[in-house]
């Protein structure tokens, strides 16, 4: 990999593992220097061989997003030692799936408090160190905040709100030369494991053969981190307020929410509305989306 983010200084939140790791390390092989942050101390640890293994330089700090004073910290400490940071990766994410009416208060609270204010107090230490500079936020959403799968009510919010809240920042932070961009990576990793498993037994049980993570549509971790370094490049200066979708194979740019079948009238009326919905803006209903099968 070519040294394109020579000099960039990137903080990535939950790099112990997954793509979290794979996205510190590509990283650093690309030339930036990183801070790493993570809640496992071992974990993280290993990320930081990896570094550098590959003849990367990095900084470490434990510690949960969910908590102000950690994500003040990862911000602070990059500024301090390298004199600023050009780049936030937001990926720190958590999940605690059940069906809405067995989800508890903590299930709810704990995911939000690290996917969506994490992200959110990350952001906003780092807008603060990047507004005489300029930078780049970028955050790893995902597909549930746009196809509300089964037992994720908490994380579908999550990720839905960081979506939204990228599309403020866009705007609110352009004037500092600030971007905002989200990344949904579609990757085979622990949090994504349980699909690949579901599938597979689903298809023994059907006589089926086993499909592989690439026929679910689940990339490497390691592969998938080659359109972050990308998006955190300077080819990619162009990009602010969007998402970038990628499985390793398959890359995608998704369109902002917009208006369908517009019609208007002076006045509607409740007949009007009972006569002429389904005729008018209702006549394509957009259908319940039907996420990837499972057992």
């Amino acid at each position: 990999m070519s040294k394109r983010l020579e000099g960039k200084r990137i903080v990535v939140t939950g790099a112990s593992r997954g793509l979290g790791r794979a996205f510190a390390v590509a990283l650093a092989e690309a030339g930036a220097r990183v801070v790493i942050n993570g809640t496992h101390s071992e974990k993280l640890a290993e990320t930081g061989d990896l570094i550098e293994a590959a003849g990367g330089e990095f900084l470490s700090e434990l510690g949960s997003v969910a908590e102000t004073p950690v994500a003040d910290r990862l911000i602070a400490r990059c500024c301090e030692s390298w004199g600023g940071v050009d780049v936030l990766v937001n990926n720190a994410g958590t999940v605690r799936d059940r069906t809405l009416m067995r989800m508890t208060d903590e299930e709810f609270d704990d995911v939000i408090a690290v996917n969506l204010r994490g992200t959110w107090a990350c952001s906003r230490a780092a807008a603060r160190a990047m507004k005489e500079g300029g930078g780049h936020i970028i955050n790893i959403i995902s597909g549930s905040a746009f196809t509300g799968p089964v037992g994720q009510t908490n994380y579908a919010a999550a990720k839905a709100g960081v979506a939204s809240m990228m599309r403020c920042w866009a705007f609110e932070l352009e004037r500092y030369g600030i971007r905002s961009n989200s990344l949904w990576p579609l990757a085979l990793t622990d949090m994504t494991q349980v699909i690949l498993e579901r599938n597979q037994a689903l298809a023994e049980k059907e006589g089926r053969p086993l499909p592989s993570p690439e026929e679910l549509g689940l990339g490497d971790p390691a592969d998938i981190a080659r359109v972050l370094v990308f998006m955190a490049s300077d080819a990619a200066q162009a990009l602010n307020a969007q998402i970038v979708s990628f499985n390793g194979r398959k890359l995608a740019l998704w369109t902002h929410p917009h208006e369908i079948n517009i019609t208007e009238r002076i006045e509607w009326s409740l007949d009007s509305l009972d006569e002429d919905f389904f005729q008018t803006a209702g006549q394509d209903l957009q259908p319940v989306y039907k996420a990837v099968k499972r057992v």
